[in-house]
């Protein structure tokens, strides 16, 4: 239902429908709706997302990881089984003052996704992969940034294939930036 409706978007009646449980029986669950996502962010972290990450990390190179991460993402963000797009990508991009700390919540997810794509990037200097003054944080955030636009795009109705292609194109910047390792800069 979150991920249908988004956070906001899904109101307490929509909530117990879709659980066949009361309104007090939720709150005596969960103490609120804010918890109820917190946990339902958990549990499609462990499920559906889990795979992007060990992606990212199992890899035996940097490049492979990330190349891996957004392959994984374009056939989860793509996936009939679900609704489209990531759940913590698009989730409360906006809200009302009062679920602000909803929000800061998500954002901190989406921060760890940053968080791992640094250090695996950072891991690919260290191991002569990028350039020695390639910016982790900037090549990190192109990458984040890649994936919150996919799942967007997902959302509009773009296909596996069209997700995939925007993730080869990636790989391409990748690329082209360990390649400044050994061509001569232009002026």
């Amino acid at each position: 239902m979150f991920w249908r409706l988004g956070y906001e978007g899904a109101s307490i009646a929509d909530l117990t429908e879709a659980m066949g449980i009361t309104a007090p029986s939720l709150y005596a669950a969960f103490g609120s709706k804010a918890e109820l996502y917190r946990r339902v962010l958990e549990h499609y972290r462990a499920r559906q997302g889990g795979s992007q990450p060990r992606a990212l990390t199992e890899a035996p190179t940097a490049r492979a990881g990330v190349e891996r991460l957004l392959q994984e993402a374009a056939r989860e963000f793509s996936s009939p089984k679900h609704p489209p797009g990531c759940m913590i990508s698009t989730a409360v991009l906006t809200c009302a003052e009062e679920n602000q700390p909803v929000a800061e919540h998500v954002a901190s997810l989406r921060a760890g996704t940053l968080a791992a794509l640094r250090a695996r990037i950072e891991q690919g200097i260290a191991r002569g992969e990028l350039p020695a003054g390639t910016d982790a944080a900037a090549l990190a955030r192109y990458f984040g940034a890649l994936l919150q636009g996919m799942s967007v795009q997902a959302l509009d109705g773009a296909s596996q294939a069209e997700l995939l292609a925007l993730g080869e194109i990636a790989m391409r910047a990748w690329d082209s930036v360990a390649q400044q390792a050994t061509s001569p800069r232009r002026r």
